[in-house]
C-alpha cells in the first residue's frame, strides 16, 4: 500500500521530500491524475524534486508511483463503505464515528497493508532467511518494545518445531548471546523503524561473529536493513491510535507466519516429530467443563 509506504516514510525525508509526501497523503486521488511538474508547482519544489521524492520510496519513476496510487485507490472502490459514498475510508477514526465504521476502517487497513507485504516480499529473500534458519546450529531473535513481543512469538514458533531458538528483549542480554555466536549460527532482528539501537548492536556483534544475519523491518534503507546479510520489508497498516509498530503488528506477523511455514517445511521431519512430541500438553491443560449436578 504506497499512502502507507509514505506515511511510514514521511519523518524521515528532508524538508522539500516532506512536502511533496504530505501533499500526496493529503488527496492520493487527485494526485494520480497530475503531472511530476504539476506535483511541483503545487509543493512550491520541482520536477526534480518529485523525482528524488519517489527514489526516496525505491520506486523508479514518478509513473510508477501513479500506477500504485491507481491501484490502491482500485482497490479502496471495492471495499463496503458503511460511511457512504461521500465518506471516503480512510485511516482516520473521528470521535462521532460509530462502530461499524471504526470496524471497517482498521480491517480495511489491515488487508491493504497485508495485500501489499505479500505483494512486494522479495521471495528470495525469504527463502535464504528460511534455509540459514533451517541449518542454524543456534538462532538468536532481537526485539524491543512492541518488537519485543514480535521476537517472543518467533521463539515460540521455532521452538515448537524443535529448533533451538531464543527471542532476546534486552540489550545486555542480546549483545551477551550474540557475542557467543558462531558462523554455524543465524541471527534476526526485528525493527519497524529499523533504527533501534538495542536492536542494532546484537546485530553487528552477531554479524562480527560470523553469524548469518537477517532483518525484518519496515524500512529497507534503514541501518538495521542493511546491517543483515538478508532482509525482509514489512508495511504497516496505520489508522488513528496504532501509529508506528502497532500499525505493523499484522503485516509483520505475515512475514514471520511465512517464514516460520518454510522453515518447518525445511525440516520437515523434525518439524512434525516435534509437534507431534508436544501436542498433548495443551490438551492436558485445558480445564474441563463441570458437570451440573441432575435435578
Amino acid at each position: 500500500m504506497i499512502t502507507a509506504r509514505i506515511r511510514s516514510e514521511l519523518p524521515t525525508l528532508s524538508g522539500s521530500l516532506r512536502k511533496v509526501g504530505a501533499y500526496v497523503l493529503a488527496d492520493p486521488a487527485a494526485v494520480a491524475r497530475t503531472s511530476a511538474a504539476d506535483l511541483g508547482r503545487r509543493t512550491g519544489t520541482s520536477q526534480a524534486t518529485v523525482t528524488r521524492f519517489c527514489q526516496a520510496l525505491g520506486l523508479e519513476t514518478y509513473q510508477r508511483l501513479l500506477l500504485e496510487l491507481a491501484k490502491e485507490q482500485g482497490e479502496n472502490d471495492h471495499e463496503d463503505d458503511p460511511g457512504g459514498p461521500d465518506r471516503p475510508l480512510g485511516p482516520d477514526i473521528g470521535p462521532d464515528d460509530d462502530l461499524e465504521r471504526l470496524i471497517s476502517v482498521v480491517a480495511h487497513a489491515d488487508l491493504q497493508a497485508l495485500r501489499s507485504t505479500r505483494d512486494q516480499l522479495d521471495r528470495g529473500a525469504l527463502e535464504a532467511a528460511a534455509q540459514a534458519l533451517a541449518r542454524a546450529r543456534r538462532v538468536d531473535v532481537y526485539g524491543v518494545g512492541g518488537s519485543g513481543v514480535l521476537a517472543r512469538e518467533t521463539e515460540a514458533r521455532l521452538f515448537g518445531i524443535g529448533m533451538p531458538a531464543r527471542g532476546w528483549t534486552e540489550v545486555h542480554a542480546a549483545e551477551t548471546s550474540a557475542a557467543l555466536l558462531t558462523p554455524a549460527d543465524t541471527a534476526v532482528a526485528l525493527s519497524h523503524s529499523g533504527r533501534t539501537r538495542e536492536v542494532l548492536g546484537p546485530l553487528r556483534l552477531a554479524a562480527e561473529r560470523g553469524a548469518t544475519t537477517v532483518a525484518v523491518t519496515g524500512d529497507p534503507r534503514s541501518p538495521v536493513a542493511q546491517a543483515a546479510a538478508v532482509h525482509l520489508t514489512w508495511t504497516a497498516a496505520e489508522t488513528s491510535f496504532r501509529r508506528g509498530s502497532f500499525g505493523a503488528r499484522h503485516s509483520a506477523l505475515l512475514i514471520l507466519d511465512c517464514l516460520y511455514a518454510r522453515v518447518a517445511q525445511l525440516t520437515y521431519d523434525r518439524a512434525t516429530a516435534s509437534i507431534a512430541l508436544t501436542a498433548h500438553i495443551s490438551d492436558e491443560h485445558a480445564a474441563r467443563a463441570r458437570r451440573r449436578p441432575a435435578p
